[in-house]
């Protein structure tokens, strides 16, 4: 279970949450609190509606975001619907309300390119590219200094010669005429990535695929780079949230589960009694949580229960 590795974490939250809304939680009791919490960390749905902070605290609780949103929102892409950088971001704010747009824009840049901002986009390519901006943002960052080093020549690897007998070290330069445009030579780049994945204590991409992935390129550039790892299925399935690009709309579970609700709002609908005065007494009460409460997720976990069933936590192989 991969967020065993941050039990810290969760166990400070827990606590937290726990004297934020003790008045609530008297009621049913402190034990039955933790159990509710713990297993709505296991489902992937403690992050609903959280702050931004606490949905990129762990890379569990990136992958369960990743994993919600292509589950809630999946049906933009099944209908063929295009939408815009600004409306993703807004997709995004209804799960976490202080969600940066700068990430969004970041991931929309993988997709648009050179193309302007408000181009529209498919639900799959935005989902995937921001799978990447979002997942590994720690290490994109780290990836963007590289680049810009070695595009400017500051940052030459040192690589030992091998028909050298003396075993002497040579420096590695770039051409003095280097064009920003061609990017910066693949293999010495990739060296530089070994190095930092070795080094680095953010999750990184697993660094056999990223050397495969490279290995068929002579020079590419930093976009051309973050356009490879989104597109790459294996590195996709390393990370464990979402499913291939070829079942991207197939969530079986998720469906039947609508298809209840759907019926028991129908069923609501044709037997709530009406009268003419406008009475409303018969008709059930639905007592929301407040809107303010961090406790909210727990809250909604039955009705999202099923849709965490049958998902794969499998987000130990993305971890470092």
């Amino acid at each position: 279970f991969a967020a065993q590795r941050h039990v810290l974490t969760y166990m400070e939250d827990a606590v937290s949450q726990l004297l934020e809304n003790r008045e609530d939680i008297s009621q049913y009791g402190i034990a039955r609190f933790f159990t509710e919490y713990f297993n709505s960390v296991r489902q992937g749905t403690h992050i609903l509606f959280r702050e931004f902070s606490f949905v990129q605290a762990t890379p569990h609780n990136r992958a369960s975001f990743l994993r919600t949103f292509w589950r809630c929102f999946r049906t933009v892409g099944k209908n063929g619907g295009l939408l815009t950088a600004q409306e993703y971001h807004c997709l995004l704010q209804l799960l976490c309300p202080d969600f940066p747009m700068e990430l969004t824009q970041k991931a929309a840049r993988i997709v648009l390119m050179d193309d302007a901002m408000d181009c529209l986009m498919s639900f799959s390519d935005f989902l995937f590219a921001f799978q990447i901006q979002f997942y590994y943002s720690e290490f994109l960052e780290s990836v963007a200094a590289i680049y810009q080093d070695l595009l400017a020549g500051k940052n030459p690897n040192t690589v030992i010669v091998p028909t050298s007998s003396s075993g002497q070290h040579r420096q590695r330069q770039p051409p003095n005429d280097c064009n920003p445009l061609d990017g910066v030579e693949a293999s010495l780049f990739y060296q530089c990535l070994e190095s930092l994945c070795d080094r680095s204590k953010y999750s990184c991409p697993p660094c056999a695929l990223v050397k495969e992935m490279l290995s068929t390129a002579q020079r590419l550039t930093f976009y051309g780079f973050l356009l490879a790892l989104a597109k790459d299925q294996g590195i996709n399935r390393a990370l464990g949230a979402l499913p291939d690009k070829g079942d991207l709309f197939l969530d079986p579970a998720m469906d039947q589960e609508l298809e209840k609700l759907i019926a028991q709002v129908s069923g609501l609908a044709i037997s709530a009694p009406t009268s003419s005065s406008g009475d409303t007494a018969n008709l059930p009460v639905r007592h929301s949580p407040r809107i303010n409460s961090p406790w909210k997720p727990l809250h909604h976990r039955r009705k999202i229960d099923a849709e965490s069933e049958g998902s794969n936590e499998e987000t130990d192989s993305s971890e470092n």
